[in-house]
């Protein structure tokens, strides 16, 4: 008899729990598993240099151990930026065809390290909006926004802040706020998506088709006095939840399917698929940033949600990148596409002779057939062919000419 995969999770979430339960696997305990689906924080416990731990031919966990390097806002920015530099050197790094849109970040600084760059930024473009967000916390915790460089200097007295190098912990970035986002019934809204990475040196990555879309429920305007209004500006759920006009049969999400066909109708095929393609190099050029970085472990994977927020000139700017997006479900829909999105995650990581591993099989994830994708759609597979030939870059021919850069990354420590 086959020996069963024992899972466990420190987070009891439904569309993990079924989707175990429903291939037949039993639940492990913390010293006893094959499969864990583990919260960032325990993830890097386990991992710890200290712990001594080291993943048996048996185990696959979500994680990488050096995820911070995408997911942690200040290094993103750090390493986009020096991406995009080493790009500017080679231009026959640049993936071919359809995705050569790399300016895809607003200007952002660090702070305190950066202040005085920002600082002069500011002077120059006074009129410019800024949302600042700390590097390390996540559901629309501690940002605000601002268009007075005295709103910094007040914020930093209020909080006791020291601004200097030695304060790491209070860490934050500023970014030049899209003031101009596309709008659907006067509101913003950002797009959440998923991106899985299966490994890193080959780079595998695949993104999934139920993404989202995800609304402020108060009609949008820049008027200063309502820069404070999270109900206008963030569109965070755990933020939104808590408005008066936030609409619990929707819970303020829209499908990504549903958007498309939208954006189709009103602003043209063309447009729209320009859009997708760009959505798309934004995902495999921030991948390809942080590559070389990442330690590439076989029994590793990761599922990233990225926010992408779309401006009225259907651009779209990469917000974040999250290690751990929420697996809630505040609808029914969201439920089934939370609960579609794992299945097709386990059907893609998991190996079809785990953990026993028999026919020579060495343990840890191996590429699948495509009908083992679900609803995953390839974005890159180097272990295909190199430069990019075995990635969806290579599967179509030019849409169309590269967006002229907005001279968001010209200054001096900024992205």
């Amino acid at each position: 008899m086959a020996a069963r995969v024992k899972w466990y999770t420190d987070m009891e979430k439904s569309c993990l729990v079924t989707n175990f339960e429903k291939r037949g696997w039993q639940r492990g305990t913390e010293d006893d598993w094959n499969f864990y689906w583990a919260g960032v924080h325990n993830f890097r416990n386990i991992m710890s240099p200290d712990s001594g731990y080291r993943l048996s031919e048996s185990q696959i966990i979500n994680h990488f151990p050096n995820h911070l390097e995408l997911t942690k806002k200040d290094l993103m920015v750090k390493n986009i930026k020096r991406y995009r530099k080493e790009l500017d050197k080679d231009k026959d790094r640049l993936l071919p065809s359809r995705y050569q849109y790399t300016d895809f970040l607003p200007t952002t600084y660090t702070l305190p390290g950066d202040y005085n760059l920002f600082a002069e930024e500011f002077r120059k473009n006074p009129s410019t909006v800024w949302i600042m967000k700390p590097t390390d916390k996540a559901r629309g915790i501690g940002i605000f926004i601002i268009n007075k460089l005295n709103q910094i200097k007040k914020w930093s007295r209020d909080n006791k802040m020291q601004w200097s190098y030695a304060n790491c912990k209070d860490t934050y970035v500023v970014s030049r706020y899209i003031d101009n986002p596309l709008l659907i019934g006067s509101k913003k809204f950002d797009l959440r998506l998923y991106v899985l990475v299966t490994s890193w040196r080959p780079l595998v990555a695949y993104r999934h088709a139920q993404g989202f879309s995800r609304f402020c429920a108060v009609k949008y305007n820049l008027d200063a006095d309502d820069l404070d209004n999270n109900f206008m500006h963030l569109t965070n759920v755990s933020i939104q939840k808590y408005g008066e006009d936030y609409n619990e049969n929707n819970g303020g999400k829209w499908n990504y399917k549903n958007l498309i066909l939208y954006l189709q109708a009103t602003r043209g095929a063309p447009a729209t698929q320009r859009l997708l393609d760009e959505i798309d190099s934004i995902l495999i050029h921030s991948l390809r940033a942080v590559q070389n970085l990442m330690t590439s472990d076989k029994h590793c994977f990761e599922c990233y949600g990225y926010d992408i927020i779309i401006d009225a000139d259907l651009r779209p700017w990469l917000i974040e990148v999250n290690a751990s997006p929420s697996l809630s479900a505040t609808t029914a829909s969201d439920r089934m596409m939370k609960h579609a999105l794992i299945n097709d995650i386990l059907n893609l990581v998991v190996p079809d002779d785990f953990p026993e591993l028999k026919n020579g099989s060495k343990g840890g994830i191996a590429m699948k057939p495509r009908s083992k994708w679900g609803e995953f759609v390839l974005l890159q597979d180097e272990t295909v062919a190199s430069g990019g030939g075995g990635s969806a870059a290579s599967q179509t021919g030019d849409r169309g000419k590269p967006r002229p850069s907005t001279g968001g990354t010209n200054s001096a420590g900024s992205m």
